[in-house]
């Protein structure tokens, strides 16, 4: 059987996170992880997961000025400072929280000079971060949800991860996101698999629940199986209303 982990970001987001926590153990998820959970005491969080024994695999570094259109810091040129204080930010959490996964969104920017920017973040965010025994991911976002998005494919992805040179530098896979940018996801899983440290999904094209849409799922699990994946895959879609109604697709894509 394959197991979940209920993305809170987008599952149980009516609720406070420890009852989200709460919501996914009781629908049968493995793991959880969340978005951005600075504003909730990590106290409460520990005590969620405690009652729950549900591990939380990661959390996201702080998109910035949501309004103003930002969605990451750490490639944007003159922002490396604040990058980094974020990076801290959010070691300190999961170091609280025993999160052991952070994801470092890199931001809305192009050309040499954000790739540069981006590479030397992740350099000293993954000194920072070694200390406390975690990893940064980061991820390829599709420039149709999220256009002008630094890092948009595996391949760049890899890239990045070369130059920085970090062991505890992973790559965070959303198998929607890879989708959408018109690549196969299977051949991608294959090409970048010992890169990988977490892997996200979602319908495709509308970030539905995974059962409908363009996406096998139940091929694409199956085939994670076969090359002996086996941590939990991160539901992050957006449910067509209460997230306990749209739970159905659980047990026909977690069956061998």
């Amino acid at each position: 059987m394959t197991d979940y982990s209920a993305n809170l970001g987008f599952l149980w987001a009516d609720l406070p996170l420890p009852d989200a926590i709460r919501a996914a153990k009781r629908a049968g998820f493995q793991a959880v992880e969340c978005h951005w959970p600075y504003a909730v005491d990590p106290t409460d969080v520990c005590a969620a997961l405690e009652e729950t024994a549900l591990p939380m695999l990661g959390l996201n570094t702080s998109p910035g000025d949501l309004t103003a259109g930002e969605f990451g810091l750490s490639a944007l040129p003159g922002r490396g400072a604040e990058a980094l204080a974020e990076i801290d930010r959010s070691i300190a959490y999961a170091t609280a929280t025993g999160t052991r996964n952070i994801h470092v969104m890199a931001g809305k920017a192009e050309g040499a000079a954000v790739e540069a920017t981006f590479v030397e973040v992740l350099k000293k965010g993954c000194e920072r971060a070694q200390a406390y025994g975690l990893t940064l991911l980061i991820e390829p976002i599709n420039n149709h949800d999220v256009p002008g998005y630094f890092l948009t494919t595996p391949d760049q992805a890899a890239m990045i991860m070369d130059q920085v040179g970090a062991p505890n530098l992973a790559m965070m896979f959303d198998c929607y996101h890879v989708a959408r940018m018109g690549l196969d996801v299977i051949a991608e899983l294959d090409h970048h698999l010992s890169r990988i440290g977490h892997i996200q999904f979602a319908g495709v094209p509308d970030r539905g629940r995974p059962d409908r849409g363009a996406l096998d799922y139940a091929a694409v699990f199956a085939h994670l199986a076969t090359r002996g994946y086996n941590a939990p895959l991160g539901a992050e879609y957006r449910p067509d209303g209460a997230t306990e109604g749209s739970l159905s697709w659980m047990a026909p894509l977690g069956t061998d």
